[in-house]
């Protein structure tokens, strides 16, 4: 059985977000077809070397971050975003891998770097999928990731350059962009044609028949609020500290009215969670906010917690692609997301869902405002997307269109 490595810098269960649901439900879908699709990945936030977590094996290994001087929360802040690892304990497991069909890489750097030199040295196809991180992400968005090496004497910078990372998607055979923004600028940037614009999916099943009674009884939540929500990591990307803004705003202008407002998922960076904390302090919502822990993908309280909300707001600075859009969709809410990056590709404004303005409090407040006084708007918004996705974003479509895109590169190598 042809083996398919999907490599990304981390997988723990604990920390779920956009990348892990792309790769798991890749596998999935891959196992379908027949092929054995495996996760190889560091011990970052998960240090269990070997699990099998819903049919699909796990195998991690040791890393470290080529630093000097690095303080424990230093390291921890780069396992939980974006930090720059080494792993010749990979590096020799993926050269020494048999029966490999494909290399896929979730990740550049020089982890990145180490699966194309381990494909190259095996003669065997290296796909690239860029989830948002290379051509599309803004400077302050880029300098927060590298913050916590700063300062200290990089050792491993010879490793990148034997790993030949500054050349990995001149050489892939294949690069996938998740965002059609990201997509283009990739096709611009690099001298080649072997870009390719491949968007998130979504398993519309997995998302169906929610029980929204056991979602508001799991919130504290009367049957009569009118409720908003935001299910995705707790980060400065996704801007929840302006939905919380805008949220106080629509509570002021309106104070009698039953609105609540959920933020659930796995917190990236505990100073802005923090921040969100003391705001919600600050405008007397702790009745009407309410901070939930990361819940499993696709479970049974994921799926009720969305069908708890009246409609979905993803208010984003950056965002490759949203595939939490898709999971709203998929739970027949109406969205509303900040217009820009990969969201203003997937929502279409005034026809499956609402834009406003990154960053614009008093825009997303109007937005929260005129859906809560139009039950009709948001079924008309929610049906259009809960179609668009059954159309264009489901796992099944997307793994057939990757499965094409594995037989050309495949082709390159006979």
């Amino acid at each position: 059985m042809s083996r398919i490595l999907h490599i990304p810098r981390r997988f723990a269960i604990d920390e779920w977000g956009g990348t892990e649901s792309v790769i798991y439900n890749l596998c999935k879908q891959q196992q379908a077809l027949g092929y054995q699709p495996e996760i190889h990945t560091s011990r970052a936030l998960a240090p269990t070397p070997r699990e099998v977590w819903r049919n699909i094996p796990i195998r991690r290994y040791r890393y470290c971050y080529p630093f000097l001087g690095l303080t424990p929360a230093a390291i921890h802040a780069l396992d939980k975003k974006g930090g720059n690892l080494l792993s010749l304990d990979l590096f020799c497991h993926l050269l020494a891998a048999r029966d490999v069909r494909i290399y896929h890489a979730h990740v550049l750097k020089r982890m990145g770097g180490a699966v194309l030199s381990a494909a190259r040295l095996r003669r065997k196809p290296f796909v690239a999928t860029l989830h948002g991180n290379v051509f599309d992400v803004p400077p302050a968005e880029a300098a927060a990731v590298v913050e916590a090496q700063q300062g200290h004497f990089e050792w491993g910078k010879p490793f990148g350059a034997i790993f030949r990372s500054r050349h990995l998607l001149d050489e892939a055979d294949a690069v996938l962009c998740v965002g059609f923004s990201e997509y283009e600028k990739a096709r611009a940037a690099l001298a080649h044609e072997r870009v390719y614009h491949l968007p998130n999916g979504v398993t519309p099943e997995a998302f169906a028949h929610g029980d929204r009674a056991a979602g508001r009884q799991a919130l504290g939540w009367p049957e009569h609020a009118i409720a908003f929500g935001c299910l995705s990591r707790i980060d400065p990307q996704k801007n929840q500290l302006l939905l919380v803004a805008a949220f106080a705003a629509l509570v002021a202008a309106q104070p009698q009215r039953p609105f609540r407002l959920l933020l659930g998922g796995p917190v990236t960076a505990p100073a802005y969670h923090q921040e969100i904390v003391a705001l919600i302090r600050q405008h007397a919502l702790e009745s009407r906010v309410t901070l939930h822990p990361a819940v499993v993908a696709e479970s049974t309280l994921h799926r009720d917690l969305l069908t708890a909300l009246d409609a979905f707001v993803l208010p984003s600075r950056h965002e490759p692609f949203g595939i939490v859009i898709l999971e709203a969709w998929a739970a027949g809410l109406p969205v509303i997301a900040s217009n820009i990056g990969g969201l203003r590709k997937l929502v279409a404004h005034e026809q499956d869902g609402l834009h406003f303005p990154a960053g614009d409090a008093a825009a997303l407040s109007a937005a929260l405002a005129r859906l809560a006084d139009a039950p009709g708007l948001r079924q008309a918004l929610a049906t259009a997307g809960h179609a668009k996705m059954l159309r264009h974003y489901t796992w099944q479509a997307v793994t057939a269109r990757l499965e094409e895109i594995y037989q050309l590169t495949e082709s390159r190598h006979r």
